[in-house]
């Protein structure tokens, strides 16, 4: 966020004539009147990408146009919102929104965005992370996991995918509360981390339950505990953290936004179309397999989100002095 001056997510009230515009168009029925995008900051295939084209496949049919997935990866997502915001802000242009909307916004000293850009529609989807460890490691239960650790202080490693990453903030509020010392051992790619850890080269990674949950139950990674308030229906067996005298619940989550100047009655409509696919079983089987949660939302509902997670990672930035340039 530029300079930090402030988070505002009060929406944005459309130009007058752009309004007047689409909104007749829409009053007519005639929006859609062409394909849409919904953008992805993320590569195709993975964990974000597949709950986004179901998405687009099931909201293009509600809509009678197709809605084109785009990858645009990068950045920790910033190229896939700079893409969208610098589009016609008429509805054609939508952005698979995350958590790091606002993280990239509360740990990047500069930013080409602020959240009051982003114009939410939905949630379609709650995770929370899990703490997975390699299986070379001689320890695969949260209990064995810290005596481990402190005996070997100093020793463990955990993946982090860049300064100020989900995963480097999660891992260093564990330590914090656990009293561990661990190292972070920076990633780009995705599939490099996971080999590395599937091979036991790293040991830890405090990450989206979605991203391990393959490996998982393949038996190449252990789950040692998990972010959620109650036990995950997809994995039963494994303990949440809360239960382990850990207050620590966190969560990550999957959204559709748009550019702030977006209509009003196209956001409307758009969320009450995603709100009926992220109902469906077939969305709601395919997002729980997963280990996450589906979870609709009114725009208000997940601006407050949007700011929520900012406020909490902002404050983890400062005690931590985790900063980008």
């Amino acid at each position: 966020m530029q300079g930090h001056s402030g988070p505002a997510l009060l929406p944005v009230v459309a130009a007058v004539a752009g309004f007047a515009l689409t909104g007749a168009a829409l009053a007519q029925g005639t929006y859609p009147e062409k394909v849409l995008r919904l953008v992805v900051g993320f590569s195709a295939g993975g964990p974000t990408d597949l709950p986004a084209r179901f998405v687009a496949d099931r909201l293009g049919a509600a809509l009678g146009q197709r809605v084109i997935v785009e990858n645009r990866p990068g950045a920790a997502g910033q190229i896939a919102t700079q893409d969208v915001l610098s589009k016609p802000r008429d509805g054609y242009n939508l952005l698979l929104c995350t958590h790091f909307e606002s993280i990239n916004a509360a740990v990047h000293r500069k930013i080409p965005y602020k959240l009051s850009d982003i114009a939410p529609i939905s949630q379609i989807s709650r995770y929370y992370y899990a703490v997975t460890a390699t299986r070379q490691m001689p320890a695969q239960d949260w209990d064995s996991f810290l005596a481990y650790a402190k005996t070997n202080r100093g020793k463990v490693n955990y993946i982090t995918l860049g300064r100020g990453s989900a995963q480097e903030i999660l891992a260093l509020e564990l330590g914090k509360l656990t009293g561990i010392e661990m190292y972070g051992v920076p990633y780009k790619q995705n599939a490099d981390m996971m080999n590395d850890m599937i091979a036991g080269r790293v040991q830890i990674y405090v990450g989206p339950t979605l991203s391990v949950m393959a490996n998982y139950k393949a038996g190449k990674l252990g789950i040692l505990a998990v972010s959620s308030p109650g036990r995950l229906a997809a994995i039963p067996e494994v303990p949440t953290l809360t239960e382990k005298g850990l207050p620590f619940v966190r969560f990550g989550w999957l959204g559709i936004c748009a550019a702030s100047g977006t209509p009003e009655p196209i956001i409307a409509l758009l969320n009450r179309r995603i709100a009926d696919v992220v109902k469906a079983p077939d969305y709601r089987d395919m997002i729980e397999k997963a280990g996450s949660i589906p979870l609709p939302s009114t725009p208000e509902e997940l601006r407050r989100t949007l700011l929520e997670t900012y406020e909490q990672t902002a404050a983890i930035a400062r005690e931590f002095g985790i900063q980008v340039e």
